[in-house]
């Protein structure tokens, strides 16, 4: 589906421009590439890690005018056919980006004429390359800094976000920072001072540290791009005071792009609003999950859902499963299965909000270079990230939205590889939550077959293990970090309300 804006402006995108093809001039205060990038050999382009690059981020080359000589929308379009420089295409032809996804072929040209970009595609899709290739042809010709500014709702996803385009603008010298909480705000705001080409950033950290320095805001004044990875997150109204002060130190003349794997009010609204600059693409109608992916679910006794985990996770080499990813619905219980699954001698590393940031990435770095086969998170892992070798997705408790499931089951089978997703039905309510995601997706989950004799096997040393983690977890004060979390939260809605107020 492909709507072409015709109402009046919103405020969130920009005003159309008059010449969007024209050269910028350069400011001799902003740092700048002494020469602009030849065409790279391929042979010479640096292969970053799988992890770094999205699998499905593909481009295109040639001038934007040219692009008219086939049909980018056709399914046999090469990058060559999207308008993009030579020396991109090279590059994701080094990175072995063979042919560009539909939200690719449809989002990259509009984006080189100047146009805003609403995308939605289902994850794995390449929705990270349909608006970097563009930023990174238009900062090839004319580079400087702060040319872009790319926000995403986690940490984890913004520091993905930055890798890739650091792996895909390398040619171009490109500098990257990546202003996510949990670090030095000092130190970010002295690489903010430098003007790097592309800020990629959490709300809440960018609006902090223009906050706590106002003339930050100035770096942003010549700010050309304006993106919302996972938009439907972003745009959510626990970050609208972050993106008021964001959006005030942004230029008005600028271009949007906004993507997500699925549509939120917020984004029909925006669609609706939008003016005669913007450009819709929708990949599909509605929520949906890919084909190549098995949904399965298994109904569990409420005390025996670590006897099932154990069960599954002892499957992984006779099922031919590479890594695994098990989603839990709180800190609480991701930490409590960490401490279960060590106790056990399984490894695994866990993802949530309680870690120290630093941990955190390193869980996540330690998970996707295969030195850990499990991770264990809440549903901050259910963004954007692109691990290729996660084969299969558990989702130890089943979770309140179906769009919620979407994200979570799409961390496997991406790029049109197979996968498999095995949700725990335990209590009525999951019984029903399993019936709105049903509907919602429109396929029926199958039936998980197991032996209970082949699930108790272990009974006596999963039951002792599930001792040791409560009283790991009560020792190490982690219960105490799960109630003084909950006060927070309290007082942060109190304030919000009385704010509203």
């Amino acid at each position: 589906m492909e709507v072409d804006g015709e109402s009046r402006p919103f405020l969130l995108f920009s005003k159309p421009k008059s010449n969007p093809t024209k050269k910028k001039s350069k400011h001799e205060s902003d740092p700048q590439i002494p020469t602009h990038p030849q065409p790279p050999n391929p042979s010479s382009i640096p292969s970053p890690s799988p992890a770094a690059v999205d699998p499905d981020l593909s481009d295109s080359d040639q001038p934007a005018a040219a692009a008219a000589t086939k049909d980018a929308g056709d399914d046999s379009a090469t990058f060559a056919d999207l308008g993009l420089s030579q020396w991109l295409v090279d590059v994701c032809s080094a990175l072995g980006m063979r042919r560009p996804t539909a939200v690719q072929r449809r989002c990259i040209p509009r984006a080189l004429e100047g146009k805003d970009v609403l995308g939605i595609a289902e994850t794995g899709s390449g929705k990270t390359a349909a608006f970097a290739l563009p930023i990174l042809h238009r900062l090839g010709e004319d580079p400087y800094g702060v040319a872009a500014l790319a926000l995403a709702p986690t940490r984890e996803l913004a520091a993905q976000l930055a890798e890739q385009f650091r792996a895909l603008g390398a040619p171009l010298g490109l500098r990257c920072l990546a202003a996510i909480g949990g670090f030095d705000s000092l130190g970010q705001a002295k690489g903010l001072a430098r003007r790097p080409h592309v800020v990629v950033a959490t709300p809440g950290r960018i609006a902090t540290l223009i906050n706590d320095d106002p003339d930050l805001a100035k770096v942003f004044a010549r700010t050309k791009f304006l993106v919302l990875d996972e938009a439907d997150r972003v745009l959510d109204v626990n970050f609208e005071e972050d993106l008021r002060v964001i959006f005030g130190s942004l230029p008005k003349k600028r271009q949007t792009f906004l993507f997500s794997a699925t549509i939120s009010d917020n984004l029909r609204s925006l669609l609706e609003l939008s003016g005669d600059n913007s450009y819709f693409f929708e990949a599909y109608e509605g929520f949906k999950t890919v084909d190549t992916l098995k949904q399965l679910y298994v109904h569990v006794p409420p005390d025996a859902k670590e006897l099932y985990l154990i069960h599954l996770l002892s499957k992984m080499k006779e099922d031919n499963i590479r890594s695994v990813i098990v989603f839990a619905s709180t800190c609480r219980t991701c930490q409590y299965l960490d401490f279960l699954l060590e106790e056990l001698g399984h490894p695994a590393v866990s993802l949530h909000s309680h870690k120290p940031q630093s941990r955190r990435l390193a869980a996540l770095h330690n998970f996707k270079s295969n030195k850990v086969p499990v991770l264990l998170a809440t549903d901050v892992a259910s963004r954007g990230l692109d691990i290729q070798t996660v084969d299969l997705v558990i989702n130890y408790d089943i979770p309140r939205y179906p769009r919620d499931y979407i994200h979570r089951v799409g961390r496997t089978a991406r790029a049109t590889r197979g996968g498999l997703s095995v949700s725990f039905v335990t209590t009525q309510r999951d019984i029903r939550l399993l019936h709105e995601i049903e509907d919602v997706v429109g396929k029926q989950l199958g039936a998980y077959e197991s032996e209970m004799r082949d699930v108790n096997k272990d009974a006596t040393k999963v039951f002792k293990a599930r001792r040791l983690a409560n009283m790991r977890m009560s020792d190490e004060g982690h219960e105490d970090k799960v109630q003084a979390r909950k006060e927070q939260k309290k007082r942060a809605q109190e304030r919000k309300r009385k704010h509203e107020e």
